[in-house]
């Protein structure tokens, strides 16, 4: 196992996920979490096989879940030959330890997944060494996990040096390579620093966004460009930036890193530079996908990450994108249960809260499908063009 990198094998590995529901979340939203979990794995390479659910007042301190429910996961882990067992949040080194002694498979925790994808996305140099100190940061609390072969070491005089020993040159060995990369993200910073700053003529427009949204997607179809994209988590880790020229009116339009619930701090703090473009944007086009049965909570969540990263309020667009993937569910009338979001016409949802976010615009798209697309471009263009005037007075003539 290389330094700094726990990294799941090319070869596609049979998982199966944990998750707790604890007084703070309903038994309806654990459910989605791990349907989300298990759409992480996916994109990593692994195939869930199974779900456990147990309901406790907090995780347990020692085994996450209790160890009746423990015993389940191990006998399932040893009747269907599981690879891998990913746990819905992040665990201390003692828990993977005692997991590991009664599963006896590998084990992962959200936050060392979402760090494995990062991992297997990053496409340039920038981004490695992003996701390398990240990973280091990350693995520096749990060196002592690594060296549980000393364990069945036996007590007694000459027998207990080794192993700190060990642990404290890698401990020692990866502070160091961490302070190497932090200085090189500092230089790094300092010149995307300049390159924003050689950007300030021009008006700013950052998508943000949830994973796998439609950000990228939408990127190449306002700026012509060939931004890749795929139906899988964390599609782009590089921050791209295209000039988009609309009507006669030019900006810059940046595409950012997805956000995700529980995104690990390790990575918020290594992917500062890129957070700092949505710092620094004029305006933020928040794009949510309508055809996901969670998208008011993944507007939440961006929210708040967005309101972690930057106090100042900036002109929005909301912009609803994959409705071509909308369903809509029409209740018989002697249907009692409760209405869901799949009841609801994309007409009824237009004039819903969504709609009318305070002053923010707001619009609904397919841009796969290129759907009510000029009347994004429109909306886009007006609100670039206010910040524009508000900048540059005497350019009115021009516009």
């Amino acid at each position: 196992m290389s330094q700094g990198h726990i990294l799941i094998d090319a070869v596609e590995e049979r998982c199966v996920l944990v998750g707790v529901i604890t007084s703070d979340i309903t038994e309806v939203q654990a459910e989605e979490y791990l349907d989300e979990l298990e759409f992480l794995a996916l994109t990593a390479g692994a195939i869930t096989q199974k779900k456990f659910f147990q309901k406790l007042p907090y995780p347990n301190p020692k085994t996450f879940v209790g160890s009746g429910k423990l015993e389940d996961i191990a006998a399932f882990v040893r009747a269907a030959d599981i690879d891998l067992v990913i746990f819905d949040d992040e665990l201390s080194p003692s828990q993977v330890r005692n997991i590991e002694k009664v599963l006896e498979v590998k084990i992962l925790d959200r936050n060392n997944l979402i760090l494995d994808i990062f991992a297997s996305r990053a496409r340039t140099s920038y981004s490695k060494t992003q996701v390398e100190l990240a990973q280091l940061q990350y693995l520096l609390p749990r060196l002592t996990n690594l060296w549980t072969h000393l364990d069945r070491q036996k007590g007694g005089i000459g027998m207990r040096g080794p192993g700190e020993t060990e642990i404290e040159t890698d401990r020692r060995i990866i502070q160091d390579k961490i302070a190497l990369l932090r200085k090189k993200l500092v230089k790094i910073d300092k010149q995307k620093s300049v390159q924003r700053g050689n950007r300030g003529q021009l008006v700013r427009v950052a998508l943000v966004g949830y994973t796998n949204v439609g950000k990228s997607t939408v990127m190449n179809l306002l700026s012509k460009s060939e931004v890749f994209a795929e139906n899988k988590l964390f599609a782009t880790l590089d921050t791209t930036v295209r000039k988009v020229v609309i009507e006669n009116l030019p900006f810059l339009l940046t595409d950012t890193v997805g956000f995700i619930r529980k995104l690990p701090h390790q990575l918020v703090e290594s992917f500062k530079s890129t957070l700092d473009e949505v710092r620094e944007a004029d305006m933020l086009v928040h794009i949510l996908d309508i055809s996901h049965p969670n998208f008011e909570d993944h507007f939440r969540v961006v929210n708040e990450t967005l309101a972690e990263i930057d106090k100042e309020e900036k002109p929005t667009i909301v912009v609803f994108n994959k409705v071509d993937a909308f369903t809509y569910t029409q209740k018989d009338e002697d249907d009692l249960t409760p209405e869901t979001q799949e009841n609801h016409s994309l007409e009824d949802l237009k004039k819903t809260w969504m709609a009318k976010l305070n002053d923010t615009k707001c619009v609904f798209i397919s841009a796969k499908d290129k759907e009510n697309v000029e009347e994004f471009k429109k909306i886009l263009y007006d609100e670039v063009k206010k910040i524009f005037q508000e900048r540059y007075p005497y350019h009115n003539f021009l516009y």
